[in-house]
Formats: C-alpha cells, sequence, structure tokens
C-alpha cells in the first residue's frame, strides 16, 4: 500500500491560522510583528523566496519591510543596514538573505545581527540555545518544520531511531538536536549520516524516520528505506525535463515513487519542507515580538 502523504502546505496553513490568534493578542497589545529581510543582488531563486515572505506577512496582518542592495554593495554598505536593523523598535526579527556576493565576508555580517532578532537561527548565541534546549532560542526554520511536520503528521519520534542523510549547519545538525531534546517532538536516537559514512544505504535501512537533506536529486533510492518508516525529503533539485512546460521538473533527494511503495509516509517535493519553511520563519518572528513584550 503506497504511503500516506505528510502535506507540508496543508500543515502550513493550519499553523498560519494559529499565528493568526497570536499576532490578533500582540496587536490588541499595541504590538505589531515586523519582519524585515535584506537582500543583496539579483539572484532569482532568492526574490521569489523574499516577495513569498513578504505576502505571507501581508496575509497575517504583520509588518514587512525589504531593503534590497546591488550585488556591488560593500560589507560596510550591508553591516550598515544591519545595525540600523538592530536598533528599530518596529523591526521584531530580520534576515539576511543567503548567499551573499563574494567581496562580503557571511560570518561577519550573520554574527553582527542581534541575537533577540535572528529569526533565521544563524547566531552563535541561537545554534547555542537550539543546542541545549533552551526555549528562548531561535530554531532554524527549515529543520524546525522538518520536526512540526511530524509531530502533527501523528509520526511517533520517541523512541525513534532517525537518519539524517546531510550534515549541514542549516538543516541536518539543528535537526539531529531538536530531535534529541526531551519533550514533545524530541526524545529520538539520531545518526547524522554524511558523503563519507561508510554503508550509508545500510545506515538508512536502520531509520525508524529517515530524513534526507543532502541536495542531490533522488539520491535516496527506495530499497534504501527500511519498509514503515516515515521519510522527510527536504531537497529540492532541478532536472532537464524536455516534457516539461519549463523544460525542468522539481525532485527532491528521494527517489519519491520508489519510497512510497516502501515507507508508512512521505513528503513529496514540492508541497512537502517547503511551505513550511517560510511558515517557521513566521513563527519565529511572532515568537520574538512575544519575547519583546514580555
Amino acid at each position: 500500500m503506497p504511503a500516506k502523504i505528510i502535506d507540508g502546505k496543508a500543515i502550513a496553513e493550519e499553523m498560519r491560522a494559529e499565528l493568526a490568534t497570536q499576532i490578533e493578542e500582540l496587536k490588541q497589545q499595541g504590538v505589531t510583528p515586523g519582519l524585515a529581510v535584506l537582500l543583496v543582488g539579483e539572484d532569482p531563486a532568492s526574490q521569489v523566496y523574499v516577495r513569498m515572505k513578504g505576502k505571507a506577512c501581508e496575509k497575517l496582518g504583520m509588518r514587512s519591510e525589504t531593503i534590497t542592495l546591488p550585488a556591488d554593495a560593500t560589507e560596510a554598505e550591508v553591516l550598515e543596514v544591519v545595525e540600523r536593523l538592530n536598533s528599530d523598535r518596529d523591526i521584531h526579527g530580520y534576515l539576511v538573505q543567503l548567499p551573499l556576493p563574494d567581496q562580503i565576508n557571511e560570518k561577519r555580517v550573520l554574527f553582527s545581527i542581534k541575537p533577540e532578532k535572528d529569526v533565521d537561527g544563524f547566531h552563535p548565541v541561537n545554534i547555542g540555545k537550539v543546542q541545549i534546549g533552551d526555549p528562548t532560542g531561535f530554531r532554524p526554520a527549515t529543520p524546525y518544520g522538518v520536526q512540526q511536520m511530524l509531530v502533527r503528521s501523528g509520526v511517533e519520534i520517541c523512541g525513534a531511531h532517525v537518519v539524517i542523510v546531510g550534515r549541514s549547519n542549516i538543516v541536518g545538525r539543528p535537526a539531529a538536536a531538536l530531535l534529541l531534546h526531551k519533550g514533545e517532538g524530541g526524545n529520538a536516537t539520531v545518526t547524522v549520516c554524511h558523503s563519507r559514512t561508510k554503508d550509508l544505504p545500510g545506515m538508512t535501512r536502520q531509520a525508524d524516520i529517515l530524513i534526507a537533506a543532502i541536495g542531490s536529486p533522488e539520491f535516496v533510492k527506495g530499497d534504501w528505506v527500511k519498509p514503515g518508516a516515515a521519510v522527510i525529503d527536504v531537497g529540492v533539485n532541478r532536472v532537464d525535463d524536455a516534457s516539461a512546460k519549463k523544460g525542468y521538473r522539481l525532485v527532491g533527494d528521494v527517489d519519491f515513487e520508489a519510497a512510497r511503495e516502501v515507507a508508512s509516509a512521505i513528503s513529496p517535493v514540492p508541497g512537502g519542507v517547503g511551505p513550511m519553511t517560510i511558515t517557521m520563519l513566521l513563527y519565529n518572528t511572532v515568537q520574538a515580538a512575544r519575547q519583546w513584550v514580555g
């Protein structure tokens, strides 16, 4: 029997409805949660993502600001905007859209963001808080979204063996920390695999929950999946397809059609993790506003 589809779009809509109530409560206290994005350059994918963030804020009645700088902007100009946003009382959270142009030191910029406004969760202070389970730290949006997809789909995390394929600071490592923590959405046993892992298929076949975040199209094959496992596919990859209207199609890091015949539940690409990432960013912004009020 084909696997149940973990519908990220539907879960995201459910969570945004919950957010609307929290935002209204804040507004009654005279506070409108504000999210800003700094975009440097004209990367098409980044522009689309930033527009989607702005529309999501507008729909929920949040304050939204987008600051754009040219691709040849200097590091000093970027840091000047960062400092302004650090001091802006109407902006409770903001992020610098990555990647940045080569002439700008990405680490220096990210480390200059005020931790209380770092809703991407990339500042060392927030990374540390996530590692030790401090709830005041901002959880990176994608792994936070993955955790919520599992919880809200009824996948049992407590006591499960989670295998994560990919060790990035954006997904793999923080996802491991979130799923290890005590409490709801945690208490798992977590194995993090990567490109140097020996017998990777043998490792993934041990997973009760398999999370693929390696950035390679259809890398995880159907026979790598343990029968009855839940599979979350974080990857979004373009592959050429002459039959498609745009000349390409989007696929994940998992061979979806093969894996769905083995798994008990699986997230699709698109329509899986993607819609959750922006939703969790909005959640972090509302959390920042609540902490500011508190």
